[in-house]
This record gives structure tokens, sequence and C-alpha cells, in this order.
């Protein structure tokens, strides 16, 4: 088996983390109406299962810098790893928009501002009229929980070969809770994806999911072995 290089380590993270944008936001963006929220839920949760097993094996398969920075706080990665896999991860999601952007162009009435509006997350009148600290709580939590789940499920300790399955489900199951709460984060890239394209309210409030999920993240990394005495 060869050691992937570097440059494919990020190339991955940044498929990865396209296709996430692109097949599962994408999904809420352009299909919405037609899915429902439980159809966006199990698009999302189906795009990180089918490219860890695709591309996990050559970089560990984050695809979010929340898990990057959670699992270098459980110390399962290198922090001297983190800004290129962040860096990727966000070219990658934003490449991902950029496709959802190409497509819906193409539709009439297509309005750029009013559908990536629509596919990013925020509080108050932006998104699901709750509060900026229901929003931060549900941010923070929900991305402990998730990476919890993946610092479980990659444990040497755990069942090998299943751990794609267990994080798609539970990545399917965060956003059943949380899209209507902020049409769910818990992933950085994800969020600055859509609203850079979307401009306005979205893009002015996209500073709370970067910063709630990488707390999130931090907390999982940084309690998982005390809370379950796995050194995995």
């Amino acid at each position: 088996m060869t050691t992937p290089t570097s440059s494919g380590k990020l190339g991955a993270e940044a498929l990865g983390t396209f296709f996430l944008v692109f097949a599962g936001i994408g999904s809420a963006i352009l299909a919405g109406k037609t899915i429902g929220a439980m159809g966006v839920a199990i698009a999302v949760g189906l795009t990180v299962l089918t490219m860890i097993y695709a591309v996990g094996h050559i970089s560990g398969g984050h695809f979010n810098p929340a898990v990057t920075v959670g699992l270098a706080a459980g110390k399962r990665f290198g922090w001297s790893e983190v800004p290129a896999y962040v860096a990727a991860q966000v070219v990658g999601g934003f490449v991902g928009a950029l496709g959802i952007f190409a497509i819906g162009a193409g539709q009439d009435g297509f309005s750029r501002k009013v559908s990536f509006a629509g596919g990013s997350n925020g509080w108050g009148d932006v998104i699901g009229g709750y509060s900026l600290l229901s929003v931060a709580i549900t941010e923070i939590l929900f991305t402990a929980l998730f990476v919890l789940v993946i610092l479980g499920a990659t444990s040497k300790n755990a069942v090998p070969g299943f751990a794609g399955i267990a994080i798609g489900l539970a990545l399917t199951v965060i956003h059943l809770a949380t899209i209507p709460i902020d049409n769910t984060s818990v992933n950085p890239a994800r969020s600055i994806a859509t609203a850079v394209i979307a401009g306005g309210d979205s893009l002015q409030q996209v500073w709370l999911f970067i910063v709630a999920p990488i707390i999130g993240g931090l907390i999982a990394g940084l309690s998982y072995s005390t809370l379950t005495g796995d050194k995995g």
C-alpha cells in the first residue's frame, strides 16, 4: 500500500467537501421543494458516507474544518496539517457552491440571492426564527456530538469497516433535528460556501457558523478520552 502524498490528501479533502456541498446542499437549493427536509438530510448524510469510503483512506475523510480541529484536539491528527486541510475544505466547498449556481442559473426565474440565502445558515428573521443563543447552542452541541461519533467510530477499538456508515447516519440525524432551527451547519466550509454566494444577511451571520462548530469540535476532541476511557 502506497502512502498518500500531501497533495493527494488535500485533493481528497477538497473533493469530498465539494461533493458534500454540490450534492448535499445542492439537494436543498435545487430540489428542496421536491424532496423536503428529510430528503435533504438523507442526501447530506449519503454524501459523507460515500466519500468516506471513496477517499477516506487517502485523507482520513474529514471534509469539515470542525472535524479536523476536533481530531487534532483529540490527538488523532497533527496540528501542523490543520491549516492546509481547512483551506482545501473551504476551496472544495466553494467550488461545489459554484457548481450549484451554474446549474441553477439555467432555470428561468432562478435567483442567486434568494436560492442561496435559503440554503445558507442563519438565525432570527434570516432562518428559522430562533435566537442567536439558541443557534449557537445548537451548533456547538450537535457538532460536538458529531465529532464524538467520528472519534468513536474511527477508534482502533471500533469494529473495522463501519465508520463511514455510523458517521453518515449521524450527520443525517443531525440534519433532521436542526434543519428547522438554522438550516444545519456543523461545518464551517459548508456555511462559507453558500454564504459567500448569497451575500447579505447570510454573509453577515456566517461568523457564528464558523466559530460555534469549531468550539464544538474542540469540546469533543478534548473530552472524548475522558468521557469514554477510549484512548484509540
